[in-house]
């Protein structure tokens, strides 16, 4: 299955938002300041109108439990809570083209508030999954020290790990495990 390429970043954009957290002992708070927002926001190219001040900041920070629990919810929990964010904001779709992402939709104003834009451009991403019936896509990395989310956006529906340092260290375990045990590789 195949995305539309925004629903793509949307969805990698959703999970990179969540992965800021910190959720276990010894993570670390990846928004912790304005600047950090900022340096996510030019990451993932957010376009429109930005405060830059502690509230936005605070606005996104409180995004990311609710869109976390996307990774966990069934069918019904998640039509309902992409139709709550989708609410809250009063979304209604738009077509637009701005700088290299050719047609797509937005759903908010350009002006609306930067975690306004985020929950929905979000929850309208979501909504795709779940009309394409592949909720099986969004993951916990499989990783034993990890707990990041992700999007598997393989062909095959094979990727495990949020990122390829969780697979290689996970792989170098594996061949550390299996060299003491006497295996040959």
């Amino acid at each position: 299955m195949h995305f539309t390429h925004d629903t793509e970043i949307a969805l990698q954009g959703a999970a990179g938002l969540v992965n800021t957290s910190a959720r276990r002992p010894g993570d670390v708070e990846e928004l912790a300041t304005v600047d950090d927002l900022d340096a996510f926001v030019r990451a993932w190219r957010w376009s429109g109108r930005r405060a830059r001040d502690r509230a936005e900041l605070t606005e996104v920070r409180d995004l990311r439990p609710r869109l976390a629990a996307f990774w966990e919810l069934d069918e019904e929990g998640f039509a309902a809570q992409c139709n709550t964010l989708l609410a809250e904001a009063g979304a209604l779709p738009r077509l637009v083209n701005h700088d290299d992402f050719g047609w797509h939709l937005h759903a908010t104003p350009d002006d609306a508030p930067l975690a306004t834009r985020m929950a929905v451009e979000a929850a309208m991403a979501f909504a795709d999954v779940l009309r394409a019936g592949e909720l099986r896509r969004l993951r916990t990395c499989e990783a034993e020290d990890c707990e990041d989310v992700h999007v598997d956006l393989s062909r095959n529906r094979s990727r495990r790990f949020c990122s390829t340092t969780c697979g290689n260290r996970m792989a170098a375990a594996a061949y550390r495990e299996r060299q003491a045990a006497g295996g040959e590789d």
